[in-house]
């Protein structure tokens, strides 16, 4: 337990600072890109998500919980067939991206350069990916949060760089942003497998024993298909979102690019300031996998459930604060992007999301590390089916348009972490109080 909380606050110290420089990236975007120009830029990140979810396969969880459950010896046979497994996944995964990205109809509003950006990411996300999980499975955290931190400090010192020394058109501007944020993960992909070769090396000079290929990609395939198939969804619902509130928006009578804009408003402003917090819950996201997977391996329960009943207590302890300065101070807040705007509002309106939120998120590491991907996978289904049912039946109402879209969204995150909620306690046999059942 003591590990488990001195790697959480290790990567919460790294988190908010990269969360701060984030924000700092944000405000960057907002005064280059302007209104218009950063609701494009943040339509396309969902694509960029979806992108890499796809090469990472989740490798950094089904690898973390391998190195997590295993003994050492069995650790650099199973990297390298990892290696060979992503290797022979990226090829497939660029010459199917080179095929298709180009045709798909989303990069017709940006520069023609904008597809091949993705391409590049491909190989950077899936080898990354297993340097990652292994130093999560390993309990290795300080390599996971500097390298966190680095991505978003690459990324802000390359935009103010480019954007002090030159200046371009609209859809130029846009692409610029982007190849900082692939430059950045190019950086964070010469730290990590750096880092990993040595590490390697190391493990070559202690006692090894040689798994079966076969077996390891058997294995890994079992965590990742189902977890990386959360992700698509997750990802796909993403880069769905947009366009869904865009549609909604215009139903309701608003200009299409009024709606544009003001989805830009929302992800760019309200979504920032938000889920600034966020990055406690991924902290625990990341060092929950492996210390529950191992618990369960393990079958202690007792354990299982104290961790289970502190993080619900941290989450609330940084959640319940956070979102009320959010309302109370949005105005203040949202004037650091755009002056007199109706992020305001939008802010206002979406504390129970990121409410619901900071506790879904520690959640879904415990579905993953008790075996319950499937479960966690059917959650999202429900959730997201009835919260982009009403995000749209209540947006398109003219009386209530974007007010309509938030409360969908609200009415989605509520029922996704109740359902979590739920079925961890059963799982682990405690009452909806977290107390242990007779």
């Amino acid at each position: 337990m003591t590990s488990f909380f001195k790697g959480a606050l290790l990567l919460t110290i790294a988190a908010f600072a990269g969360e701060c420089i984030e924000f700092l990236v944000n405000i960057v975007l907002a005064r280059e890109l302007g209104e218009e120009g950063l609701g494009l830029y943040m339509s396309i990140l969902p694509t960029i998500m979806f992108v890499v979810v796809l090469a990472s396969l989740e490798l950094p969880i089904s690898i973390s919980k391998f190195v997590a459950e295993k003994e050492q010896l069995f650790h650099r046979s199973m990297l390298l067939h990892a290696l060979r497994f992503a290797a022979v996944c990226t090829l497939i995964f660029v010459a199917v991206s080179v095929w298709v990205l180009p045709l798909i109809p989303v990069f017709d509003h940006y520069h023609p350069l904008v597809p091949w950006l993705f391409i590049l990411l491909i190989p950077l996300i899936a080898f990354s990916s297993v340097a990652r999980g292994y130093f999560m499975g390993a309990q290795k955290m300080s390599r996971i949060a500097f390298a966190n931190f680095l991505r978003r400090a690459a990324q802000l010192v390359l935009l103010f760089f480019i954007f002090n020394m030159m200046s371009f058109a609209q859809d130029v501007a846009i692409f610029v942003a982007l190849c900082t944020l692939v430059a950045s993960e190019l950086v964070v992909f010469g730290y990590l497998f750096f880092a990993f070769l040595l590490q390697m090396n190391l493990l070559k000079r202690r006692p090894r024993a040689t798994l079966d290929g076969k077996k390891v990609r058997r294995t890994l395939l079992e965590v990742s298909v189902p977890t990386t198939g959360l992700r698509i969804f997750h990802a796909a619902t993403f880069a769905l979102k947009p366009f869904l509130i865009k549609e909604a928006l215009v139903r309701a009578g608003m200009v299409e690019g009024l709606a544009m804009t003001q989805y830009g408003k929302l992800a760019g402003v309200a979504f920032s300031i938000g889920f600034f917090p966020a990055f406690i819950a991924h902290s625990l996201l990341i060092v929950l996998i492996p210390t529950v997977s191992e618990a369960y391996a393990k079958r202690e329960f007792v354990r299982l459930r104290s961790l289970m009943r502190k993080v619900m207590l941290l989450t609330a302890g940084y959640g319940i604060p956070a979102v009320m300065v959010f309302y109370f101070f949005a105005e203040p807040l949202t004037s650091l992007f755009f002056e007199n705007s109706p992020a305001v509002r939008y802010l206002q309106l979406l504390v129970p999301y990121f409410l619901f939120h900071f506790f879904a998120i520690p959640m879904q590491a415990f579905l993953i590390g008790i075996g319950l991907v499937k479960e966690a996978f059917v959650h999202a289904l429900y959730s997201t089916v009835f919260s982009f049912g009403m995000m749209f039946v209540l947006g398109s109402m003219p009386s209530m348009q974007m007010d309509g879209v938030i409360l969908g969204m609200n009415m989605g995150a509520v029922l996704l972490t109740l359902m979590h909620y739920v079925t961890i306690c059963e799982k682990i046999n405690v009452t909806l109080l977290l107390q242990q059942k007779r």
